[in-house]
């Protein structure tokens, strides 16, 4: 299981992940309505750290057309997506501005878990998140256990350690957040010990 963490919002955060081998650094770019939220300019900054084998994932909510061609000038490899696409729309978006896709489908109820129909043929990774955007809901994630798809499958909303080996079963990459922070900051030693979690089932496995 690949392990993604996302609202990175300074050096130290950022060189952690990357020194311990995590697959996906996320960062929130046009959403000041989360406390994870970061500007431009220290995106750009976090963005030169060197990444190793991590790659960057930057986080964009019903982003307009001169957002996404704006931190398309960030050194990015995915463009993370919330809001109303289809296939078609993201494929044009890779095509114009050579991003790979993690599309997010948000989950308030189990029909809800269908919409990665009309997004699979445009997506890299498909997400099944909670509707909590910057809030960490849980939802049943053994509701998108035998959904078979073209890519990978990507899980989030308030993902702990007592879940993991259970959605170790279920996804192919966890996306954590708020499971990492003290009082709205992410906790290096927090990060560490999940990191430690995910290597350790790896190896079970």
């Amino acid at each position: 299981m690949k392990l993604k963490i996302c609202g990175l919002s300074n050096p130290n955060e950022v060189t952690t992940c990357v020194d311990n081998n995590v697959n996906f650094c996320g960062f929130i770019l046009n959403y000041p309505k989360s406390h994870r939220y970061i500007s431009y300019e220290r995106a750009k900054s976090l963005l030169s750290i060197k990444r190793n084998k991590a790659e960057y994932v930057g986080v964009l909510v019903n982003p307009t057309f001169k957002e996404l061609e704006k931190f398309s000038n960030l050194n990015l490899d995915y463009f993370q997506l919330y809001g109303q696409f289809n296939s078609k729309s993201l494929i044009d978006i890779k095509n114009k501005f050579e991003k790979k896709i993690i599309i997010s489908i948000q989950i308030k109820n189990k029909d809800d878990i269908k919409k990665y129909k009309i997004v699979e043929e445009g997506s890299d990774i498909i997400l099944w998140d909670s509707t909590g955007y910057e809030r960490s809901l849980s939802w049943n994630y053994s509701w998108i256990k035998d959904i078979k798809i073209k890519g990978e499958k990507m899980v989030a909303g308030n993902i702990t350690k007592d879940k993991l080996k259970n959605l170790s079963e279920i996804a192919d990459i966890v996306d954590v957040s708020g499971a990492l922070e003290t009082n709205k900051v992410k906790d290096i030693k927090k990060i560490k010990e999940f990191i430690f979690l995910i290597k350790k089932l790896k190896n079970e496995n």
